[in-house]
């Protein structure tokens, strides 16, 4: 099997906004206090800013996150994946903005806000970002670094 050519950063950039945008589930990955790893799927939004997902703050992904604020979260395929770790806002669903509701409804096909559960919205806002392909595109994978894109439109 041949391997297609490395993309340019900025083609890089542009496969990762566009995944972003329009995939719909991640692998969030979390650590409890003692450093138990927790990983599972959830839906997201991307607001430009944020990747937000939502789940019971009594899970251990929710419990996780209200704890230690961080997280690392994986979307798309092995061969075609884009990683961030980043930090993490809580808001209790009944706070959140109506239209960040609705959007995340959406395009989630769940609505948080109507379970009798305790649910949050975590905004886990980028700190670093990779993004790759196949092996000749480790180079150069992170476009992210310390919350600021290394790589200009």
């Amino acid at each position: 099997m041949s391997m297609p050519a490395p993309r340019t950063p900025e083609q890089r950039k542009q496969d990762t906004l566009q995944r972003l945008e329009h995939d719909v589930d991640a692998w969030v990955a979390t650590a409890s206090a003692d450093g138990t790893p927790y990983m599972v799927p959830l839906s997201f939004l991307w607001d430009g800013e944020s990747i937000i997902v939502s789940t019971n703050g009594a899970s251990p992904t929710g419990r996780n996150l209200l704890a230690n604020g961080k997280a690392r979260v994986g979307i798309g395929l092995v061969r075609d994946v884009v990683l961030v770790e980043g930090t993490v806002r809580a808001t209790p669903a009944g706070e959140l903005p109506a239209d960040v509701g609705d959007a995340f409804a959406a395009k989630a096909g769940f609505d948080p806000r109507k379970e009798p559960e305790s649910y949050y919205y975590f905004h886990i806002t980028p700190r670093r970002l990779q993004a790759w392909r196949e092996a000749n595109e480790l180079a150069g994978r992170t476009l992210l670094r310390d919350g600021t894109w290394t790589v200009t439109p």
